[in-house]
């Protein structure tokens, strides 16, 4: 079960869906954003709120503004940044260190901002490093100035970057065999997508527990 939160954020109203582990106090927040193609109903992002709170970290499954009004596109970065400093009070407010993250753009905007905003580390999932067919076009400045601890979890098909394409860098990577942009695998793949969502979620599970 979630409880969901709605902040004003100079992008617009936000929506903060927590899922906690009962009574106990997390030790860490971990905050996730969407991409620019779908919402916090993401299969990675729904496997790891499920798994985490049990760990004591509570996931912060946070919708942005654009996605809170019902728009079907994606602003520009810069405004995705403002939305994501703007929720960023209410995830301090456990007074507890908060790890920042997402899927795609949301990757993006959580490696951007770590630095300013102080996150103790950061989640890339299925980060971007690239425009489909246009691997010229790298997006690697915003990885590797995180700044911060850094796993990037890259589907082994993402025509957005796969894993062997990334540069080396100050992060780790966990990679999900066969996996798309979205960690969807094909039915001739030798794991099945319940097994792919597990490398994900047992793959962050142990870089997370590390941070402690």
């Amino acid at each position: 079960m979630s409880r969901v939160v709605s902040v004003e954020t100079d992008a617009g109203e936000a929506r903060v869906h927590w899922y906690e582990g009962g009574k106990r106090k997390p030790w860490a927040v971990l905050a996730l954003g969407h991409g620019a193609g779908g919402g916090i109903e993401a299969r990675d992002l729904q496997a790891i709120a499920a798994a985490l709170p049990a760990e004591g970290v509570a996931v912060a499954l946070v919708e942005q503004p654009w996605r809170v009004a019902g728009k079907k596109v994606a602003p520009a970065p810069k405004t995705l940044d403002v939305g994501w400093r703007g929720v960023w009070p209410v995830l301090e407010k456990a007074g507890v260190p908060v790890v920042a993250g997402g899927r795609s753009a949301g990757a993006r905007v959580a490696c951007r901002t770590a630095q300013e905003l102080g996150a103790r580390a950061v989640l890339a999932l299925s980060f971007p490093l690239h425009p489909p067919g246009k691997p010229e076009k790298s997006r690697a400045d915003e990885l590797l100035g995180a700044g911060v601890p850094t796993l990037v979890v890259q589907g082994g098909n993402d025509p957005f970057g796969r894993p062997a394409e990334f540069p080396e860098g100050d992060f780790e990577t966990v990679e999900v065999p066969h996996g798309d942009h979205g960690f969807a695998v094909p039915k001739r793949a030798e794991l099945g997508q319940e097994q792919a969502l597990e490398v994900i979620v047992d793959g962050v599970r142990e870089w997370i527990l590390r941070l402690r």
